[in-house]
Formats: structure tokens, C-alpha cells, sequence
């Protein structure tokens, strides 16, 4: 379904940026000095990475919300059908 499949697309992104995060962290720990800039970036990548998220929550959601109308839709459907086919 498209609805799953922007889930996993989300859940990619989501991964990717968790290692973009990473490797991140990891080259300014090297590079970082006494002047904070470290924990700067860091506090703009984790935010960054809480949004990516609650995007993922929000998509997946999103995603719950569209099967169950398809599902509510498809059993209307079939209601109709049956009875147009009984008639």
C-alpha cells in the first residue's frame, strides 16, 4: 500500500539521518574544542533527529488511519455489491 510504503520511505530517512547523526558526533568529537561547539551542533542534530521522529510517529499514524478507511471502504463495497446481487 502507499501509505506503508511512505512509512517505510520515513523509516529510511530516519536511518539515514540516524547516521548522518553518528557519523557526525563522531568527526566533532575529534574536531570539537572548549568553546561548546560540540555540544551546538549536537543540540541542533538531536533536535533535528526528534523532529525526524515525530514525523515517522505522525506518518505511521497517518498510515493506521488510511487502512482502516480502506478497510471500512472496501466492507461498503461488498455490502453493496451483495445486496445489488441479491436484488
Amino acid at each position: 500500500m502507499a501509505d506503508e510504503d511512505s512509512i517505510e520511505k520515513a523509516a529510511r530517512r530516519l536511518e539515514r539521518a540516524v547516521v548522518a547523526l553518528e557519523k557526525r558526533l563522531s568527526r566533532l568529537n575529534g574536531e570539537a574544542d572548549a568553546g561548546g561547539l560540540f555540544d551546538e551542533d549536537r543540540s541542533k542534530l538531536a533536535a533535528e533527529l526528534d523532529a525526524a521522529r515525530a514525523r515517522e510517529r505522525e506518518l505511521a499514524e497517518a498510515g493506521a488511519q488510511a487502512s482502516q478507511a480502506l478497510g471500512r471502504a472496501i466492507s461498503e463495497i461488498k455490502a453493496a455489491l451483495a445486496e445489488k446481487g441479491a436484488a
